[in-house]
């Protein structure tokens, strides 16, 4: 087990050297079986997270995200979380000013995350396979920039499928819904 979690670790700080040393804009710690987001990553990347644009942290074990993580990484663009425990995010993530692309699914959410709403910038919202069963429509017919939302596999009931269509400017995918069992 120790040698494993050497490995992961040794892998974290690979990508972590690869992204400073080559100041590229994408930090990529997909599939490094986190449970937090290092600390020491902040450190260590601290003369390029201005520059960082792009972050996945899909297919980890994140329960939460910090808002030391937000104010960090504040001109993300694009931010992949896929694939976690999420139940909420920290209204911090209001203040990514830059943010298009947000993807969440395959974690834990059981209402849609308020503050998403608040983001000015955000074109694609990804929160297929949670456990969403309502969703602000007004405050979602009011993002501008929304192109498409991604509801799929999500307990979404009849009443917000038939009030959310006309009222959104967007593309949303939902799951066809289940028919009805008869008695």
């Amino acid at each position: 087990m120790h040698k494993r979690m050497g490995e992961a670790v040794a892998r974290v700080a690979r990508k972590v050297n690869h992204t400073v040393e080559n100041k590229t804009d994408s930090l990529d710690l997909a599939n490094c079986k986190l449970m937090t987001f290092p600390v020491g990553i902040y450190k260590a990347m601290r003369s390029v997270t201005e520059g960082i644009h792009h972050i996945s942290l899909a297919n980890n074990e994140l329960k939460s995200l910090s808002s030391r993580f937000v104010t960090t990484f504040s001109q993300l663009r694009e931010l992949n979380l896929a694939g976690n425990y999420l139940h909420r995010l920290p209204e911090e993530l209001t203040s990514l000013l830059h943010l298009r692309a947000i993807n969440l699914s395959r974690n834990r959410f059981r209402h849609f995350p308020e503050p998403l709403a608040a983001i000015t910038t955000l074109e694609t919202i990804d929160l297929e396979e949670n456990e969403i069963t309502e969703v602000p429509t007004e405050k979602l017919a009011s993002m501008a920039s929304l192109r498409s939302l991604n509801l799929r596999a999500n307990p979404v009931g009849p009443e917000v499928r038939l009030l959310i269509r006309p009222l959104v400017p967007f593309d949303l995918l939902l799951s066809p819904e289940e028919p009805t069992p008869k008695a």
